[in-house]
């Protein structure tokens, strides 16, 4: 017994040390490679922090783009999906009401144009992107409620589609509505 109780003794003491404490160091140390050096890329208005540009949020009025829907209401400290499956009859209520309140704002849009992404929720709840066709099909609503014209919004969703390599396109919902609000250098946050 003896024989094996010091080496899983010892096994046990570099693992904590590789895992607890170099892992974390490495972690740590990447991190701050990154935008915001890992605490996260703010978003600023007039020198306000109105956000972070990998956290979804929620915009409800005409006047701004929608994103996503969240399964936690967009609290950061809780993200997670719905974890209810498309035979679920709440899920199906909650999805169904979401795409009549997406077809009474957006009344030029039929139920079948709508996205999926648009009335369902991501796995993380916190999705900070839309595909390009979410934005184009808000347009309209978003255009009306300024008072602008749809060819002047739709050109600054064209400038805010991030190409992806690997994957599809996206944008930042967040980061579009900054500069929507600076279209008329007013600023609403």
């Amino acid at each position: 017994m003896k024989k094996y109780l010091l080496p899983s003794i010892k096994l046990t003491l570099v693992m904590l040390v590789l895992c607890c404490g170099i892992y974390f160091l490495l972690v740590a140390s990447v991190g701050k490679l990154t935008p915001g050096n890992g605490g996260g890329e703010k978003l600023r208005v007039n020198e306000k922090v109105v956000g972070y540009a990998n956290i979804g949020q929620k915009f409800t009025e005409d006047r701004y783009f929608w994103g996503r829907p969240s399964a936690v209401d967009y609290n950061a400290t809780g993200s997670a999906g719905s974890n209810k499956g498309p035979s679920n009859t709440d899920y199906i209520k909650m999805v169904q009401d979401r795409i009549d309140t997406f077809l009474v704002h957006n009344p030029s849009v039929t139920k079948e144009q709508i996205p999926a992404e648009m009335v369902t929720a991501s796995g993380s709840g916190l999705d900070p992107n839309i595909s390009p066709a979410s934005a184009y099909i808000q347009v309209k609503r978003v255009a009306k409620a300024r008072g602008l014209q749809e060819d002047k919004i739709a050109a600054l969703v064209d400038q805010h589609i991030k190409k992806n390599p690997i994957g599809p396109d996206v944008i930042n919902v967040l980061k579009l509505n900054i500069a929507l609000d600076e279209l008329k250098n007013g600023t609403k946050f």
